[in-house]
C-alpha cells in the first residue's frame, strides 16, 4: 500500500480461467480509492494455485530453492516497481500510472520520450499547432546533439543538456542562418518538457538549466509592423489584378475591420456566433491557456457584411466562410487555415509590390495595423487592451511598446487631446 494510502497494489492468481497447462496467470492487482475501482495487468507469469501459494503467499516462510527462488525474487521486483511508479504520482489515476509503468526502464531520463509524450497530448486536444512545435523543436535539438557529440543517438538524456550545451546549440543554431526567434521557439518548448518531467517526478529540479544566474531563452526585439493611414488608403484603393487578390485583399481587412481577427478566428466563425449586428467568440490563441474564458464582441460594420455576404457558404449549420468544412477534423483544419493563410501573404505581397507598400505585408499586420490606427484616431489603452483579447493593460502596453517611433510619438502627442 502506498504512502499516501490512494491506491492499494498486490499479486494474485487470476483463477477464473484454467489454462491448458493446468496453472493460472499471474497478475497485478491495482485499487484505487478515489473512484473504488481495480484493474489487473499481466505479469506473463503463469502459475499452479499450490506453486502461487508457495512462492508467493507463504514464501518468506519457506526457503525457496532454484526456479521457485527465481520466480519470487522476479514476482517481487515487479510489485516493488509498480509501487514506486504510483508513489511518484502527485495524483494516482490509472492512465498516469500505466503510461509510467509500461515504458522502457529509461524513458523517465530521455528527452525523446517526453517529447513525443507531449506531442501526443497535444494531438489529443485537438492543438496541432502545438504539436508541429514540439516536433520542430525536438527534430533541431536531435540534430545538434548527433552534431555536438559526433554520432547519432537513440537515446537522448536530460543530463546532456547543460548550460554549456545550450549556449553551444544558440551558437550553433545562428551560425547557420537560423534567427534568434526561431532559436527562442524551439528552446521555450524544451522548457516545458524540462518542467513537465520534473512535475512528473522524472528528473531532479537540480537538471533544470534554465533561469538566473543559468540559461538566458534569447529574445528578438520584435517590431510591430502595421500600415499608417495612407498606406491603409493606398492598399483599399488598389485594384487587384486577378480573383486571387482580390479574396486577399478582402480577407485582410476584413480581419483588419474585426479588431485584427487572426486568421483561423475568421475560418472558424459560424454562423451561430452571429447576432444581428454583431458576432461573438473566443480567440483560438488564448482559449486554452486561459481557466477564464472570454468572448470576444465584433461588430459589424458595412465593409464587414458586404465580405460575409459576398463569401458565405449558407450553410446555416457549419461555417461562414468556405475555408472549413464542418466535418474536418483537427489536423485538417490546421493544414487548410495554415494553406489560407498562406495564400493571402502570397497575393497580398504582390498587391503590395504593384502599389510600392512593403513586401513584408502580411495577414498579421492587419492586427497591428488596428491597433495603431485606433490609437491613432484617439482610442484609449483600455479600449486597445479590450479589442485586443489582452489578458491584462500591461500586455497591451508590452504590445505597444514594439510599435514605431512614429506611432509613439503620435500617441504622446493626442495625450494633452482633452
Amino acid at each position: 500500500m502506498d504512502k499516501n494510502y490512494s491506491h492499494n497494489i498486490s499479486l494474485i492468481l487470476d483463477n477464473r480461467r484454467e489454462k491448458a497447462n493446468g496453472k493460472f496467470p499471474v497478475k497485478l492487482r491495482v485499487y484505487s480509492k478515489a473512484n473504488y475501482k481495480a484493474k489487473l495487468y499481466n505479469t506473463n507469469k503463469d502459475l499452479s494455485q499450490k506453486e502461487f501459494e508457495k512462492i508467493w503467499i507463504n514464501g518468506n516462510e519457506i526457503k525457496l530453492r532454484g526456479a521457485n527462488r527465481d520466480t519470487r525474487i522476479w514476482l517481487q521486483r515487479f510489485e516493488t516497481k509498480a509501487n514506486d511508479e504510483a508513489e511518484k504520482l502527485n495524483v494516482f489515476s490509472f492512465e498516469k500510472f500505466e503510461m509510467r509503468f509500461f515504458r522502457k526502464s529509461n524513458d523517465a531520463h530521455n528527452v525523446i520520450y517526453h517529447y513525443n509524450k507531449a506531442i501526443k497530448s497535444n494531438v489529443s486536444k485537438g492543438k496541432i499547432g502545438s504539436s508541429v512545435s514540439f516536433k520542430c523543436s525536438l527534430k533541431s535539438l536531435t540534430h545538434f546533439n548527433n552534431h555536438y557529440t559526433g554520432k547519432e543517438l537513440d537515446r537522448f538524456p536530460f543530463e546532456t543538456i547543460t548550460v554549456d550545451w545550450l549556449d553551444a546549440y544558440e551558437v550553433f543554431m545562428l551560425s547557420k542562418g537560423k534567427s534568434v526567434t526561431s532559436v527562442g521557439i524551439y528552446l521555450r518548448s524544451l522548457r516545458i518538457i524540462f518542467n513537465n518531467a520534473i512535475e512528473d517526478n522524472d528528473i531532479s529540479k537540480e537538471l533544470y538549466p534554465f533561469g538566473k544566474r543559468k540559461y538566458q531563452i534569447p529574445q528578438s526585439n520584435k517590431v510591430k509592423k502595421a500600415l499608417n493611414s495612407i498606406e491603409l488608403k493606398t492598399l483599399f484603393n488598389s485594384k487587384p489584378k486577378t480573383v486571387e487578390q482580390e479574396k486577399a485583399k478582402d480577407f485582410w481587412f476584413f480581419s483588419y475591420t474585426c479588431n485584427g481577427m487572426n486568421t483561423k478566428d475568421v475560418a472558424l466563425l459560424k454562423y451561430t456566433d452571429i447576432d444581428e449586428d454583431k458576432f461573438s467568440y473566443y480567440r483560438a490563441k488564448t482559449f486554452s491557456k486561459s481557466s477564464v474564458k472570454k468572448k470576444i464582441e465584433i461588430y459589424l460594420n458595412d465593409f464587414s457584411r458586404g465580405i460575409i455576404k459576398k463569401y458565405e457558404t449558407r450553410d446555416l449549420d457549419g461555417y461562414i466562410f468556405p475555408i472549413l468544412h464542418k466535418d474536418d477534423n483537427d489536423e485538417v483544419i490546421f493544414k487548410k487555415i495554415k494553406n489560407f493563410t498562406r495564400f493571402i501573404n502570397q497575393h497580398l505581397k504582390k498587391i503590395a509590390k504593384d502599389n510600392n507598400l512593403t513586401e513584408e505585408l502580411s495577414s498579421y499586420w492587419a492586427r497591428h495595423s488596428f491597433a495603431t490606427n485606433s490609437i491613432r484616431k484617439g482610442a484609449s489603452m483600455e479600449f486597445i487592451s479590450e479589442a485586443l483579447n489582452h489578458s491584462d493593460l500591461n500586455v497591451t502596453k508590452n504590445y505597444f511598446a514594439g510599435f514605431e517611433d512614429e506611432a509613439k510619438k503620435e500617441f504622446a502627442d493626442k495625450l494633452m487631446d482633452f
